[in-house]
């Protein structure tokens, strides 16, 4: 008898491993586009992290492993004092950042949040730089837009929520890219942190998107941009990769999670993500419930109008997209927080009955309203195939929503469809100016006036932004 013995040989490195690193290292952005939405991004994405910061169960997370503990040219994590590792100063920033499920987000296949990866870039760009090497806020701007096409471009046509995995092991996988080209990893030792990404994917598997088990997880993405740059730096420190860890036979990520079927790309890496990112605007809400909930807010007004109110409500009738009766249509009790805004009808309920919808509105003391239950069991959602198809468009990545609403007395109010929301590519113009109210109102409870003001004139500057050193850039939203 003979018994099979499997090769020693070390294969080469999968190609989609050596894509991304050939990518981080060779491509050149030159879209004046993508750079002007990555400035609108960055600021943007401070801005949520320090309105982040105001809630206590955020802000309870952060700091050292070890209180007080302070590390030489650590770290500066927006709105504290705090000095960091840049592991424990990613997780910091990560987890402010996606705390409320304000920042930005973008929609295919998988969804996600990209500027999640300035967690991981910003802790090791402002180390670096407080290290003395030269970093400005151009080369933050470079490594988002980066980050953002990594993520972007895998999730285009691959889903990872289908087989359990939560978005956030592509923010993993496109930080570690991005920050081992900072820390200046050459192409092997790139290739070599990608593959540790995803073989570390696994240990990302959650059920933070299951029925009944939703938890206020906010700081899986600060995890996730913790563990790109400990592999970053282990490599660094001569640690190597698993070069067929996608495609190796029954361990590898494909035959393990993806059935045996290998990733597939719709279009090349470029800077084409950050180009049509979506910004949530007017709303910390999911944003597939966008649009619903823009929506709400001009149905709260009609019926005002009308001398109605939410009492006055039948039944609602929310047509929208096949992922989000998958992902936000829930009915029953919502335990917490994150099952609030994680279901589109309750952030529809909610400004249909106040006019409005806050990160306070998810509050326990805000939901305990009964009305708010009462209207979510009038509310039916059904998929609309137009909607569906249209939202995987690579044209038209529309967002859409549509709501009828009959009331009490027989009357049933002329349907309204939203198919873009304000954050979208399409109404970037119209966008733009309450993208920056919104960020004037998250800096506005944690600096004086004049600390506001210089932080707005060097923000509002493109020309001195890009420029400014990335030390200074963090030091003007460090507090004392």
């Amino acid at each position: 008898m003979s018994a099979h013995a499997e090769s020693a040989v070390r294969p080469a490195p999968d190609q989609v491993i050596q894509d991304i690193a050939d990518y981080v290292l060779n491509y050149k952005i030159d879209s004046k586009l993508a750079y002007d939405t990555a400035r609108l991004c960055l600021i943007d994405t401070i801005g949520c992290g320090l309105e982040g910061l105001r809630f206590p169960e955020c802000a309870k997370l952060l700091g050292p492993v070890v209180e007080g503990t302070k590390v030489p040219n650590g770290t500066r994590v927006p709105g504290t004092n705090y000095e960091l590792d840049p592991i424990r100063g990613a997780f910091n920033i990560g987890t402010t950042i996606r705390w409320l499920d304000f920042n930005d987000c973008f929609l295919a296949a998988e969804w996600g949040h990209p500027s999640d990866n300035l967690g991981a870039i910003l802790a090791v760009a402002d180390h670096l730089a407080r290290q003395g090497q030269k970093l400005t806020v151009h080369d933050i701007l470079t490594s988002m837009i980066q980050a953002h096409e990594i993520q972007g471009c895998l999730a285009l046509l691959n889903s990872f929520n289908r087989v359990g995995l939560d978005h956030v092991v592509l923010v993993k996988v496109a930080s570690t890219a991005v920050v081992s080209k900072l820390l200046g990893l050459n192409r092997d030792q790139i290739i070599d942190a990608v593959s540790q990404a995803w073989a570390d994917g696994q240990s990302l598997r959650t059920y933070r998107h299951a029925p009944n088990t939703m938890s206020r997880k906010s700081w899986a993405a600060g995890d996730a941009c913790a563990r790109a740059v400990n592999i970053a730096l282990l490599v660094k420190k001569g640690e190597t990769g698993m070069p067929s860890v996608l495609t190796a036979k029954t361990w590898g990520f494909y035959d393990v999670l993806f059935k045996g079927k290998p990733f597939e790309f719709q279009r090349p890496y470029g800077s084409y993500i950050m180009e049509n990112v979506l910004f949530k605007i007017s709303f910390p809400a999911e944003f597939h419930a966008q649009t619903a909930v823009e929506i709400a807010h001009t149905f709260h007004d009609k019926l005002k109008a009308l001398g109605k109110t939410s009492d006055d409500i039948k039944s609602v009738r929310v047509r929208t997209q096949e992922a989000a009766m998958r992902i936000i249509n829930k009915k029953g009790p919502l335990a917490n927080f994150a099952d609030r805004d994680h279901d589109i009808n309750y952030m529809v309920a909610y400004p249909l009955i106040f006019g409005e919808l806050t990160s306070q509105s998810y509050t326990d003391a805000a939901a305990a309203d009964p009305r708010i239950d009462a209207l979510r069991a009038k509310i039916t959602c059904v998929q609309d195939e137009i909607f569906s198809t249209e939202y995987h468009d690579p044209e038209r990545r529309s967002i859409g929503n549509a709501i009828t609403i009959e009331l009490n007395d027989g009357t049933v109010l002329d349907e309204i469809s939203v198919e873009y929301p304000v954050g979208h590519k399409r109404r970037r113009a119209e966008g733009t100016p309450l993208l920056m109210a919104k960020f004037k109102n998250h800096i506005k409870p944690h600096f004086d006036e004049a600390t506001q003001k210089k932080i707005l004139g060097i923000v509002e500057n493109p020309a001195e932004l890009y420029q400014l050193p990335v030390d200074k850039f963090t030091n003007l939203f460090t507090k004392p």
